[in-house]
């Protein structure tokens, strides 16, 4: 058998990255002497990075990230030590194993967003099923879930995720009915998953946000207590790329 019927073999397995590579790695087995058992690992190895490759990036798309952003991109010098080391904590990916939570507390334009998206990315290199979602947005598409009596498939379709990001949480109070989906959606996810939140609020805020005082102490209670707590101080981002114009030449 020769080169091209491996080829088509291999196309036939479904082996698309062994059959990409099989004509360079046979000419390198050719001249550097490899054995078939070097042979066989190289060829295998390029097959299993192409499918995790593949599995990452299928993992991303599903995410439906705002922005593509990773720690590479994010700026730890401009926090305090507590903080940096609160972070570099979060980047081993520890979290995940203890399905504890992250929440991300601090001013507009402080890096919450971001930080949020590179543990997010950072769940997807993992093999995490992720989902980045704005609070309201997913507060919404519940209320209009109801409508087609289509929310019990929006829940699960929420619950089944190993990571749920909520962006932008507490910008407006919640209604009862709002209130109790949070709380179900927490109920059922804060012991299986991990839940990582951006928040302009302290947390002591929080409970005022619920309708019923009694749900808000019980979705908190099973958030807070095994959560990292982050808080980003500093100037906001945005002010660096707001033009500033000059005055007299305006006149």
């Amino acid at each position: 058998m020769d080169s091209h019927q491996l080829i088509d073999l291999c196309a036939t397995l479904n082996l698309h990255a062994i059959k990409d590579s099989l004509e360079s790695r046979l000419k390198q087995a050719r001249e550097s002497k490899l054995s078939y058992e070097e042979l066989l690992a190289f060829l295998f190895q390029d097959e299993l990075e192409s499918r995790q490759q593949k599995a990452f990036e299928q993992k991303v798309k599903q995410a439906q990230f705002e922005e593509l952003k990773s720690f590479d991109n994010f700026d730890l010098r401009r926090y305090e030590d507590k903080t940096i080391q609160a972070i570099r904590q979060i980047m081993t990916g520890g979290f995940l194993a203890q399905k504890q939570h992250v929440i991300i507390m601090g001013p507009v334009g402080t890096g919450k967003t971001h930080l949020a998206q590179a543990i997010g990315l950072l769940a997807c290199q993992k093999g995490k099923k992720v989902k980045f979602v704005r609070a309201n947005e997913l507060l919404l598409e519940f209320y209009r879930s109801r409508a087609d009596d289509s929310w019990d498939k929006l829940f699960n379709r929420y619950r089944k995720n190993n990571v749920l990001i909520l962006d932008d949480f507490g910008l407006k109070s919640l209604s009862a009915e709002q209130s109790s989906d949070l709380y179900d959606l927490i109920a059922a996810m804060h012991i299986t998953s991990s839940l990582v939140i951006t928040t302009n609020r302290k947390i002591e805020s929080w409970f005022e946000l619920f309708h019923d005082p009694v749900m808000a102490n019980a979705a908190m209670d099973r958030i807070i207590n095994k959560a990292y707590r982050i808080v980003l101080e500093g100037e906001s981002y945005r002010k660096k790329f707001t033009p500033k114009f000059d005055k007299e030449s305006d006149k």
